[in-house]
């Protein structure tokens, strides 16, 4: 059977992601261009009618192609269960963890290059109480500055804007009692600063899960232990330095499904977007859809 990607296929951006409003025309005219037929095409500026267009796309076309930050990429995988419709990314947010991982190229020519000649791949996808996302998801400091950056400071610096309302949120964050009961039925407990889960490789934009692939049939479970903040800062530091201490600064675990408990309870964010609460269950969908992938 042929890995090729289908001719035909529907755009989907969403215009109120970082560079989403400008980014729909050229990239429409450049499908276009690239030889690619396209079905329907749609800038959505209204978020609440962003399902009904991606799943009226689905049922539609042989691909659907959506542009958008990873937290509008995660809330599109649901759609895409039980299909045989490929899904294509135009990475158009602030981090864009997820076509990090996939190995896409960031910009919009590179992106574009892939969705007319790369190769159908199919991927796991994590679930979080029934959620399903595409990258990552994280409690403790994380989604303390997901639920409150200013939108202005997050699209007009990007990741600089992520770090300078990192430091300003860190001086009220606590941290918390981890308990999380691992495939085997074992426990391991611990005090954390912050506790990342991964399906992919990357959290805003960083990747601190070098061994975890996309298909791997496992999802990770990384915490920073005990209560400095200090710690803290030292890991995120030592990782985006890559220097050899990284990995002593974190614990980590692997698994199909596991279950996390905090005291007090955390807020979880789901690919940048704040979703649910702990306590929770973290499962793996192996092969659960089939994405437009780089050929190398």
């Amino acid at each position: 059977m042929s890995d090729a990607l289908p001719k035909r296929a529907i755009l989907v951006t969403n215009a109120m992601s970082r560079s989403g409003e400008s980014a729909f025309a050229e990239a429409r005219d450049k499908l276009i261009a690239a030889g690619l037929t396209l079905i329907d095409a749609h800038a959505v500026r209204n978020p609440e009618i962003m399902e009904p267009v991606v799943k009226a796309a689905i049922a539609k076309a042989p691909m659907v192609i959506v542009g958008g930050g990873d937290g509008t990429l995660s809330s599109a995988v649901d759609y895409f269960i039980g299909s045989d419709t490929i899904f294509a990314v135009l990475p158009l947010g602030t981090a864009n963890s997820f076509a990090r991982t996939l190995g896409l190229p960031l910009d919009l020519d590179g992106a574009i290059e892939v969705i007319v000649r790369g190769r159908r791949k199919r991927i796991d996808l994590g679930i979080v109480n029934g959620d399903y996302f595409a990258s990552s998801a994280a409690l403790g400091l994380s989604p303390l500055i997901a639920d409150s950056v200013p939108d202005r400071l997050k699209r007009y610096l990007g990741i600089l804007g992520y770090l300078i309302w990192a430091i300003r949120v860190a001086f009220r964050f606590r941290p918390f009692r981890l308990s999380i009961t691992l495939d085997d039925g074992s426990t391991v407990e611990s005090w954390a600063t912050e506790l990342r889960i991964f399906n992919g490789r990357h959290l805003g934009g960083v990747e601190l899960a070098e061994r975890q692939r996309l298909d791997s049939g496992e999802i990770v479970i990384q915490a920073v232990t005990g209560k400095s903040l200090v710690r803290l800062a030292w890991s995120w530091f030592a990782t985006l330095f890559k220097l050899r201490s990284r990995a002593q600064t974190v614990a980590e675990w692997r698994g199909r499904q596991m279950t996390l408990e905090t005291r007090p309870a955390q807020k979880v964010s789901i690919d940048g977007e704040i979703a649910a609460k702990t306590p929770i269950t973290v499962e793996v969908a192996r092969g659960a859809i089939e994405v437009a992938a780089p050929r190398d």
